[in-house]
């Protein structure tokens, strides 16, 4: 092997077991295997698919359960070499899982892979009486009509949410019910109701927080729509236990919609096309076809939110041709225009931007890339684009809130003295460049975070009401620990749900003069969207960040989009991260594996021959080789891998890992107390804990010191043990020792970002269980980030500076 970090392979100290230190021979381990279907409820796919030739449990017969929706990271949003947005989904149907939930990684097979599902016999979709290239342009002019019609409507900004949903739409709602003086702020973050006021709601500040936390649960469902969806689903071949999932996503007339169009089960989480196919074909018969609008516009749906699990938040119209064309769709043009005519998707152009003469000018003939070259050769080509609207409004809604913290910012501010006194001259340009700017990026390593505690500690000692929200409680804590006060630091999920910080002030808007965001990477364009229209005009906002990490797990980058876009001040850390840890990480970091000086054994390599081994190695190191030459618990050990799935994925680890550490019959729906677990309360959030007991109302946790309840209806799907987790689940986290799983099917799943944030994660010690080979050096020096597709960069672009608006 080259270019490898650290100490002689096996080795972690001198009272090290010989049989955990000896190097094997270096061996490659085969493809990875796909573990048998985990969810309960998951039976055999509703039917076949549409005149497929084979059933769709074998058309997918390799693919893992759907809370896992992919083995490996290979396919996880910001990861390198990703499958296509336009992969199959998981083969079992069932709700799904906490892995899904904790870091969003979904790709699954290609399509390339699988044959392409036939639909019954029916009659040719007669020719559209439209051009692609006509159709396009003029769902261009409508949709450039609609946000003019939206803009001139009011002076402010567009107003934008309307497009969200879930959690995000609750968040957004509840703040405009409390800007409005409709409801008072208390009504929504769970709190005594303050005392009540002629016109407006008091302001939430006084909110006490809430302790202990409870796990939110989902709405409830009434037993009769659940009845009813049963009902159809057993009609149509489906699985009873898609009942509940379906009344989630479809709402209580799941039994109607589903009755009346069939393939809006593509909506429900795990379904794939195929399945979908044969439950429309077991309710409809003869009377559905590949053609159908009703399914084409599903499948436009379904491979935009596929993409969004991906991280983007459009796609290029092609893109989505070649997903519909690979479905059987006879005509992917038409099912495009189609679904653009029904609102399932919107459309938009990049690069470029005709005017309406030359848009009725446009050559009929023209396919949708060569509009920009017949309009006019010298213009910049223009990208077609289509995304769901959720996405297209937040984008929206994000640009103009940050331009308006640009614009309304007080730029008068003298901080010269407290810049003076900062720590290091980072800090003080940070602190500099805040003063004179509503918006400002900070990018740094894990050192680089004292520097937005020093702004924060600055601005508080300026009388300014300052605080830094981060991605995990770990990392609030390591903020709290930094800045010197508990009080400053909040994560952000506890912010936006007003379970922490200082809450709303009488006009609804968080009571905040400055907020700090780190870890902005790991920030969705969903939240991101919310949280900026929570800010008051004249607020400051600094996004912080290590631009090398791996991005969020919902959809957008926007922290990647804001640097790129320089629609504000910039500043750089130049504090490097200290230690053999900091130095390996800081090479990788620019795509160089360096062997590093480790005198005190803080990265050691440990070669492997096959998943097995790598298991047997792991365990030992966790459970005896680090307590012993570290004096580190194994509590304080996290173990990370490639996936989900396969010999050494998480379940596999994690599994062993319980036998050596904590055995026990898993009497609390496969926990038992002293388990180490993470807890994924919404998508994208991952929070490790540890079983305490359990009890009629759910399964009693402790996460970092919070008591949390999972009702026992959640804990299938939101509770997993966490000995081992993925990257994306261990991102914005660190722990005294890390150790980082390579097998040798983990090749195909590494690139520069998931080493990256892997080996970052390891405070003191870093051990890797290495068996693939040149992969590794490769993944670092030629596999970068996977290439989001987003629309916030050029919305930023676009926006006037401050110099022009004035």
């Amino acid at each position: 092997m080259t270019a490898h970090p650290g100490e002689t392979p096996g080795t972690v100290g001198t009272d090290t077991p010989q049989d955990a230190v000896s190097p094997p021979e270096a061996g490659a381990e085969g493809p990875a295997h796909a573990d048998a279907p985990e969810a309960p409820g998951a039976a055999e796919p509703p039917g076949r698919a549409a005149g497929a030739g084979e059933p769709a449990a074998e058309a997918a017969a390799s693919e893992d359960h759907p809370g896992d929706v992919s083995d490996t990271e290979d396919g996880a949003p910001g990861d390198g070499d990703a499958a296509s947005a336009t992969g199959d989904a998981p083969a079992e149907v069932s709700a799904e899982g906490p892995d899904a939930d904790a870091d969003a990684e979904s790709a699954g097979s290609t399509d390339s892979e699988a044959a392409p599902t036939d639909g019954p016999d029916s009659e040719a979709a007669p020719a559209p009486e439209l051009s692609e290239a006509q159709a396009e342009l003029a769902a261009q002019r409508e949709l450039r009509e609609r946000i003019e019609q939206r803009k001139a409507a009011k002076v402010a900004p567009i107003a934008a949410g309307t497009g969200l949903s879930g959690k995000a739409a609750d968040l957004l709602a509840a703040v405009r019910a409390v800007e409005s003086g409709e409801k008072a702020g208390s009504q929504f973050f769970d709190s005594p109701a303050p005392a009540p006021a002629p016109q407006r709601p008091a302001p939430a500040a006084a909110q006490p927080r809430r302790s202990p936390a409870a796990a939110p649960t989902p709405r409830a469902t009434s037993p009769e729509a659940l009845e009813a969806v049963r009902s159809v689903l057993v009609e149509g071949g489906a699985p009873e236990a898609l009942a509940r999932a379906a009344v989630g996503a479809l709402g209580e007339q799941a039994a109607e919609l589903l009755r009346a169009d069939p393939w809006q089960l593509l909506g429900v989480p795990g379904v794939r096309p195929e399945q979908a196919d044969g439950f429309a074909r077991a309710l409809l018969g003869a009377d559905c076809g590949p053609d159908d609008g009703r399914r084409t516009a599903a499948l436009v749906g379904w491979v935009l939110e596929r993409a969004a699990l991906q991280g983007h938040t459009a796609l290029d119209a092609d893109t989505v041709r070649a997903a519909l064309a690979e479905r059987a769709v006879g005509d992917p043009d038409a099912a495009v225009r189609d679904a653009v005519e029904e609102g399932v998707a919107l459309i938009f152009q990049e690069g470029g931007d005709l005017e309406p003469d030359e848009t009725e000018a446009a050559d009929g003939e023209a396919d949708g890339a060569g509009l920009a070259e017949d309009a006019e050769p010298d213009r910049e080509p223009v990208q077609v684009l289509l995304g769901l609207d959720r996405y297209a409004l937040a984008e929206e809604s994000l640009a103009d809130g940050l331009a308006r913290l640009v614009n309304a910012c007080e730029k008068a501010a003298d901080w010269s003295e407290a810049a003076a006194s900062a720590p290091g001259p980072s800090a003080a340009e940070l602190i500099r460049t805040a003063a004179a700017a509503g918006l400002v990026a900070h990018s740094g390593g894990e050192a680089a975070r004292a520097e937005p505690a020093a702004l924060i500690a600055a601005a508080r000692g300026l009388g300014l009401r300052a605080l830094g929200a981060t991605h995990s409680e770990d990392g609030r804590r390591r903020l709290a620990a930094a800045t010197g006060d508990p009080d400053t630091a909040v994560t952000l999920a506890g912010l936006l749900s007003g379970a922490q910080g200082p809450g709303r002030d009488e006009d609804g808007a968080l009571a905040l003069d400055l907020l700090v965001v780190l870890d902005a990477p790991q920030l969705d364009v969903e939240s991101a969207a919310v949280l900026v229209e929570a800010l008051a005009d004249g607020a400051r906002l600094v996004l912080s960040g290590d631009p090398g990490v791996l991005g969020s797990a919902g959809a957008g980058r926007v922290f990647a989009d804001v640097l790129a876009s320089h629609a504000c001040p910039q500043v750089v850390s130049r504090t490097p991260d200290p230690g053999p840890i900091g130095e390996l990480v800081s090479g990788i970091g620019i795509g160089e594996l360096h062997q590093v000086d480790a005198p005190g054994k803080e990265v050691v390599i440990v070669p492997v021959r096959d998943a097995g081994e790598a298991v047997h190695r792991t365990v030992q190191l966790v459970a005896d080789s680090v307590p012993r030459a570290f004096s580190i618990p194994a509590g304080e050990t996290q173990v990370i891998t490639v996936g989900h799935g396969g010999a050494a994925g998480t379940r596999a680890l994690n599994e062993a890992l319980k036998q050596r550490l904590n055995p026990g019959p898993g009497r609390f729906g496969g926990f038992d107390p002293g388990d180490r677990v993470v807890h994924v309360p919404a998508p994208g959030r991952t929070v490790p804990g540890v079983v305490r007991s359990a009890d009629a109302e759910g399964l009693r946790l402790d996460c970092g010191g919070v008591p949390v309840v999972v009702p026992q209806e959640r804990v299938e799907s939101s509770v997993r043990h966490g000995w081992a987790l993925s990257a994306h689940q261990a991102a914005g986290m660190r722990w005294p020792v890390a150790v980082v799983v390579l097998p040798g099917d983990a090749a195909q799943g590494l690139s520069r970002p998931w080493v990256y944030t892997a080996f970052g994660r390891g405070e003191r010690h870093l051990s890797v269980v290495h068996g693939v080979d040149q992969a590794l050096a490769h993944a670092v020096a030629r596999v970068p980030a996977q290439e989001r597709t987003t629309r916030l960069r050029s919305l930023l672009e676009a926006l006037p500076t401050p110099d022009a608006a004035s």
